[in-house]
């Protein structure tokens, strides 16, 4: 029994726990590690707090009140914290070709106090791979090797949608060039609006390189986060043809970075983004791109590549004629194989290879090389019309064959997607397959030509652009 003082304390002690009740308690442990909300009625501050040329300054200030959003977008990149500006990507020489003479007109303006000629400046709207090799020369060069770079080259020389016309100039504006890039054009002052807006990965610019860098890092706030997600390679590899993005989502590596991608670490700094540290499963950038274990970080996508799955007949890369790689295919599957080995056991990836080069095999074999010997001697008879392509039932379904199915077959199976590579793939191809065949068959049989469509909209220009084919 507690007695005198040391009674009285205990009393005291009990009274105050009571007074304080465990709501506010917990309440108070609360604020002390909450810090106060953020006041949503204020607006975002940027502030110049270090030494900027007055030219810069102007640019900031203008496109604050101008175009709120992309400052807000640059305002929070590394750029802006590396006190890197507008002018650091835009400024161009007074007798480049891409300098934006509407762009000068700003300074002809009253109603801002940057309206006077001490501020004027010579600006392109477009920031290309030559303006980035300023500060990023690797990823520049890498970049100028890849098939990404140099895909106008490459659609010029294995489509025959633009080969035969059978599309017209504004469907190729809309679909084809918005992501394989168009040939940039000046007129009066100003980039034409059929070659601009575009960010497409092998867009021709003015100052003779090729690409844009925002394909993938989108402006202006260019992070390396997003590049490294998948739906950055998604927002152009998807669809019937090269369906790389769902077929990424079915597989084991997608569905993992459905569950847990939202807490991987997509802010590590390049060459330092780690597999089983800062992601749980492999997105496209971690396979093709990032640096992993002893493979170093590259902007090449064609690199690591053992097998080209887009052409009609699977390849190796240095075999491509439209675009050779200048690699050897053994060299870059040990680089990918040591991509896998970051997670996989050896076995486990040897076998993968396994099974990917017998689907390869069994496609080229069994579906395409059946169909090509067929769809040639419709050709060599005159039954089918050499002069267009897609006016005759029996183009369609060739091309269907290889550029729908069969890359679908062959995509699923090197990225583990076993729907794609058997219902959306194989089962397609022996539908397909089927029914090209009996009617190729019958044709030469009764030697008959084909029956002749009529096209709608085929109307593109069919010259080669000269700016790639010099």
């Amino acid at each position: 029994m507690l007695k005198g003082k040391g009674f009285f304390w205990a009393v005291l002690a009990g009274v105050c726990f009571l007074l304080v009740s465990p709501a506010a308690m917990a309440q108070d442990a609360t604020s002390a590690q909450t810090p106060p909300a953020a006041d949503l009625t204020k607006a975002k501050e940027y502030r110049i707090e270090r030494s900027m040329s007055k030219q810069a300054v102007a640019c900031l200030d203008c496109h604050k009140k101008e175009s709120p959003g992309l400052f807000a977008d640059w305002a929070h990149s590394r750029h802006a914290s590396a006190n890197i500006t507008c002018l650091d990507c835009h400024q161009a020489e007074e007798t480049d070709p891409d300098v934006s003479q509407i762009h000068f007109k700003q300074y002809e303006r009253a109603d801002t106090r940057f309206g006077t000629q001490e501020y004027k400046t010579p600006i392109s709207a477009v920031v290309t791979p030559k303006d980035c090799s300023r500060c990023h020369p690797d990823e520049a060069k890498q970049y100028s090797r890849s098939k990404h770079a140099n895909t106008v080259e490459i659609m010029w020389k294995v489509d025959p949608w633009l080969q035969k016309g059978m599309n017209s100039d504004f469907e190729r504006i809309a679909g084809c060039y918005t992501c394989h890039g168009t040939v940039l054009k000046m007129d009066k002052g100003q980039l034409t609006s059929d070659t601009w807006p575009n960010t497409g990965v092998g867009r021709v610019n003015l100052d003779g390189s090729k690409g844009s860098c925002t394909s993938c890092h989108t402006r202006h706030r260019f992070t390396t986060a997003e590049a490294r997600k998948a739906e950055a390679c998604g927002q152009c590899h998807l669809g019937p043809d090269h369906p790389q993005i769902e077929i990424y989502k079915e597989s084991k590596h997608g569905a993992m970075y459905d569950s847990f991608g939202h807490d991987w670490n997509w802010d590590a700094a390049p060459g330092a983004w780690t597999a089983g540290v800062d992601y749980r499963a492999p997105t496209c950038a971690a396979c093709h791109m990032s640096g992993s274990g002893p493979v170093m970080t590259t902007h090449d996508v064609t690199e690591r590549l053992s097998w080209e799955l887009q052409p009609a007949l699977s390849i190796h890369p240095e075999e491509f004629q439209p675009f050779p790689a200048k690699t050897n295919w053994q060299t870059e599957r040990a680089k990918m194989k040591d991509v896998c080995l970051q997670c996989h056991g050896k076995a486990w990836v040897d076998d993968h290879y396994v099974k990917l080069d017998k689907v390869i095999a069994e496609y080229n074999d069994n579906y395409f090389k059946p169909a090509k010997k067929a769809f040639d001697e419709l050709n060599e008879k005159g039954l089918l019309d050499k002069t267009r392509m897609f006016d005759e039932q029996l183009e369609i379904e060739y091309y269907e064959l290889w550029h729908h199915e069969g890359r679908r077959a062959r995509m699923g199976a090197a990225m583990m997607a076993p729907d794609y590579s058997w219902w959306h793939g194989f089962y397609e191809c022996k539908k397909r397959y089927m029914t090209f065949m009996e009617e190729a068959e019958a044709l030469i049989k009764e030697n008959k030509k084909a029956h002749v469509r009529v096209v709608p909209n085929a109307t593109g220009n069919t010259t080669k652009p000269p700016e790639v084919f010099k």
